[in-house]
């Protein structure tokens, strides 16, 4: 199992991590964001990663993994191929999260909610939502990094590579708004206004 320590550094050595004044998919303003598209553009280190994450529930029977669109999805991918189990994704549909392309979960089917990093876990959230109101049961959540510094009322385990604290503002307190510095939106969910 890779330490938190060697997960970390393979995201400082591809420039996952950054630095700077970045607009969360949440609302919330950081000085840091984590890209792992960065680390997921290599598929030895996407390999390797999902399957250190297949490795979070081993003790699981687990047939399908399901991510949120758009940043879960080659992380899913990884981990269910480690996993030997089919790779779906919910995507949102009218601002809603749903299933689309045909993509099911049938009756029975024990399914693990796959993303890269969670802050605020909303998009786990609205994922995992997907999964309980389908016939499936949600056996657990896994994430690359955690970023959410406790406990968010999971009805499932949470378990991750590595977590790290998220320093983050509402946009009226942020201290880089204050000094200027120029607000980067680099997630996938779309935003009113930074």
């Amino acid at each position: 199992m890779l330490s938190p320590a060697q997960v970390k550094a393979i995201l400082l050595e591809t420039g996952a991590i950054q630095e700077g004044h970045f607009l969360l998919s949440s609302g919330l303003h950081s000085p840091l964001y984590i890209q792992c598209a960065l680390v997921f553009q290599h598929p030895g280190h996407a390999q390797r990663l999902g399957a250190e994450m297949n490795e979070l529930f081993a003790g699981e029977r687990v047939d399908v993994v399901i991510s949120p669109a758009m940043g879960g999805i080659v992380t899913g991918q990884e981990v269910a191929r480690a996993r030997g189990a089919r790779a779906i994704f919910a995507e949102r549909e009218d601002g809603i999260m749903r299933l689309r392309r045909g993509f099911r979960i049938e009756p029975g089917e024990r399914v693990l909610v796959v993303d890269d990093v969670m802050t605020r876990g909303g998009s786990v959230r609205e994922t995992l939502r997907v999964v309980q109101e389908s016939p499936g049961r949600a056996v657990g959540i896994a994430v690359v990094v955690d970023r959410s510094g406790g406990d968010l009322g999971w009805e499932v385990d949470l378990r991750s590579l590595m977590r790290t604290e998220a320093v983050t503002y509402p946009p009226e307190q942020c201290p880089l708004c204050r000094e200027k510095l120029p607000l980067v939106k680099p997630g996938s969910r779309k935003q009113e206004k930074p």
